[in-house]
């Protein structure tokens, strides 16, 4: 009952909306100002669980009980790897951690009771020469890299429900760094810039035959979402230079290929990636998340630069909120989300990553009806 009666107040707040879900994501990824502004988040594996000891209900999703707009169709994550059926070799393993091989060729060290970026231990594509046996496999139509009765069935669950559906996944930024390793790819764009070039250019197209597949077989959804971290903390990972030269093309292809077939595409990167964001406009991606505070980004201020030029989602600094102060938490997102109101921008709320455990339940709450008093643009 306390799960019922805790949704419910969120829902009141959102009575005199008549535009689904769809429709409002719809309108903000088209620069159109809907009657309000969207709300989606991202969650740590931990989080659920601890708010389930602060009063969350049990076997709820979050999407259901904030009622998001957005949900990521079950079974779109394709397995783009270069090893399709292997079986992850365990190197070595103790209570806190694993070391494992996986499906990339790549021995990575895991914690296996919290969430973190794993420690790369060794690749073993390292040379064009390794990479060179597998392109063709990957310029192969392969029905085993996507289960197809899970995609149906999660595409018609989220059109029923009027949300707005997105298949996701990394894209060949992030590839590259899980298979090459972050030194030998940062060094071979410097030393082997054609080798990166024919990378990206066979995971480009490796994306556009299996998307097509998707699309084809079990329904085309509302958008596609790509996660490519580009940056660090304070800077990108290369050069602007070398991220138009090496990378930016095959983003404007791929980008290019979901709006032939009528879908938008929305951009994720962690980091101070304030030197791409004219890059990323500029290949013409429809959205534009997390944009990290922590990071120096601001998204009030990205508006005032290129305005409706791409649209928003994000933002809400997470260092901010996991304070648990009621006032700061609601300055935060007043400040933002009314400025971005006010000079109609099309945004969609969010934090500016994702909602870890040292966030309260009631924090996020109070986030959340925060936004849903003040997000409308009527």
């Amino acid at each position: 009952m306390m799960g019922r009666s805790q949704h419910a107040t969120i829902s009141n707040l959102e009575r005199a909306f008549v535009m689904t879900s769809r429709e409002i994501i719809t309108a903000l990824l088209n620069r159109e100002i809907p009657e309000r502004m969207g709300i989606f988040e991202s969650y740590w594996g931990e989080t659920i669980p601890s708010w389930r000891q602060q009063g969350y209900p049990q076997d709820v999703d979050p999407g259901d009980y904030f009622n998001y707009d957005l949900d990521l169709v079950g079974g779109s994550w394709f397995n783009n790897s270069l090893q399709v059926g292997f079986e992850e070799e365990i190197i070595e393993e103790t209570d806190e951690w694993k070391v494992r091989k996986d499906d990339r060729g790549a021995t990575l060290k895991y914690w296996k009771n919290k969430s973190g970026t794993p420690e790369h231990i060794d690749f073993e594509v390292t040379t064009p020469e390794k990479w060179k046996p597998w392109k063709q496999k990957l310029l192969t139509l392969d029905e085993r890299r996507i289960d197809l009765k899970t995609l149906r069935h999660s595409l018609q669950k989220v059109r029923a429900a009027g949300k707005f559906s997105c298949f996701g996944n990394l894209f060949v930024f992030e590839i590259m760094r899980a298979t090459l390793g972050d030194i030998c790819m940062l060094e071979s764009m410097l030393l082997e810039p054609e080798w990166i070039k024919d990378f990206c250019a066979t995971y480009t197209e490796h994306f556009k035959i299996h998307h097509d597949y998707m699309f084809r077989e079990a329904g085309k959804p509302n958008g596609v979402f790509i996660y490519e971290d580009l940056g660090f903390s304070n800077g990108l990972f290369c050069s602007p230079a070398t991220l138009a030269e090496l990378v930016m093309p095959y983003y404007r292809e791929f980008v290019g290929f979901c709006h032939d077939h009528g879908v938008p595409v929305l951009f994720h990167s962690c980091g101070d990636i304030r030197e791409a964001v004219p890059m990323i406009v500029d290949a013409g991606f429809d959205c534009l998340q997390p944009m990290e505070a922590k990071a120096g980004l601001n998204v009030v201020e990205l508006a005032r630069e290129f305005g409706n030029k791409i649209s928003y989602m994000g933002n809400i600094d997470v260092t901010v909120l996991n304070t648990n102060d009621p006032g700061k938490v609601r300055a935060e997102v007043e400040h933002k989300v009314s400025a971005l109101r006010d000079m109609r921008i099309p945004y969609v709320f969010h934090s500016d990553h994702s909602i870890p455990p040292d966030i309260h339940f009631e924090t996020y709450k109070l986030a959340v009806e925060t936004f849903r008093s003040i997000g409308s643009y009527a």
